[in-house]
């Protein structure tokens, strides 16, 4: 049974409306991956070379991407999610993260539910309040965060589809929240000093290559009292960078969960710190500190959706492309189980932290 349910507009209790909504988001998605192009279907392939760097190893990144490698890993990004964005949306999975196992025998959708409420309840949000999403992909968290708080929230994003999807779904529920392009590489960020009320992420930090410069910028907006709520991939003490093993796991899970850095939480607990933060929680709230019951499940829906594509791809209904992409996105899921059962990497470090009033 899941220990805490949602009865909201959003909670996973399909109704026929639902259903309708679910069953024209997969035909949308569907059409927009049958009308890519070779170009598109290429950069997609070729974007995850990213995924196989650190920004810690600076040489290696200009030798793989050239002096300007920042550029060419934002260029790499937003072919990656152009698509991306489609393939999971067909899968029902229309919030690209991996969220904590926080309800027994519940599933991706209902553990993601289930934590955006903990985000409403840690921020304190109340009705009115201007929250920030930093990476907000289709508005999806940021539509469930509105709904149960009263919150507006401003999301952020370097792909334009996905802003244009989270405009569409915001208009049609009614809801005030606003989207803007903005990379949170390119700083300052868009926003006046102390504009906003409180602000959260999901599993985006990675793509940033100098956090406590990030964390001081989210300083600057946020006003005095503002708490943040962050939840994010980190390797966990166990994993040791100098044993094979484990380096092999690494190099084949941050391809699959989209990954660039690697930070610990000490490195997260100290940017956060230097930035000027108070930290209030630094955790990881999955039950038993595990994902690899959720991960499984949707592992095996992944690759059921992918069968009944690529049987399409035969007779030549759909191109050849469903395949490679879906084979790519799949690729190395048992890597990651292995390295979340052995308590080496997780997905689900959560940090929440306050700027003094």
């Amino acid at each position: 049974m899941v220990e805490q349910q949602t009865d909201s507009l959003f909670s996973w209790s399909p109704s026929i409306s639902a259903r309708t909504q679910r069953l024209t988001t997969f035909v949308d998605s569907l059409l927009a991956i049958r009308r890519l192009t070779p170009r598109q279907v290429d950069d997609f392939m070729a974007s995850y070379v990213i995924y196989n760097l650190d920004w810690r190893d600076r040489q290696k990144m200009i030798e793989t991407l050239g002096p300007d490698y920042q550029q060419r890993v934002t260029e790499c990004l937003i072919a990656y999610y152009s698509v991306l964005n489609h393939l999971c949306a067909m899968i029902s999975v229309e919030k690209m993260y991996i969220p904590p196992r926080m309800g027994r025998g519940a599933g991706v959708v209902e553990n993601q539910l289930l934590y955006e409420e903990s985000i409403a309840r840690d921020l304190d949000l109340k009705n009115g309040d201007r929250v920030l999403d930093l990476g907000c992909g289709r508005g999806r968290v940021a539509a469930h965060i509105a709904e149960i708080s009263g919150a507006r929230v401003t999301g952020t994003n370097i792909d334009l589809t996905q802003l244009d999807l989270a405009r569409e779904f915001n208009r049609a529920h009614g809801l005030n929240n606003q989207f803007i392009r903005s990379n949170f590489n390119e700083l300052p960020l868009p926003f006046a000093d102390e504009s906003f009320d409180s602000f959260y992420q999901i599993q985006v930090l990675s793509l940033c290559p100098d956090l406590p410069r990030l964390f001081k910028e989210l300083h600057r907006i946020l006003k005095p009292g503002a708490k943040i709520s962050l939840l994010d991939w980190v390797s966990l003490p166990d994993y040791d960078p100098n044993n094979t093993e484990h380096a092999e796991l690494m190099r084949r899970v941050k391809p699959l969960i989209g990954a660039v850095g690697t930070p610990t939480p000490k490195i997260m607990e100290d940017a956060l710190k230097k930035a000027g933060f108070r930290l209030l929680k630094s955790d990881n709230p999955s039950i038993d500190g595990l994902q690899a019951d959720i991960v499984d499940n949707s592992d095996f829906l992944i690759r059921g959706v992918r069968a009944l594509l690529v049987g399409a791809v035969t007779p030549r209904i759909l191109p050849d492309h469903f395949k490679s992409l879906f084979d790519r996105m799949v690729q190395d899921g048992a890597a990651f189980l292995e390295m979340d059962r052995r308590r080496l990497v997780t997905t689900t470090y959560r940090l929440i932290a306050q700027k003094p009033a």
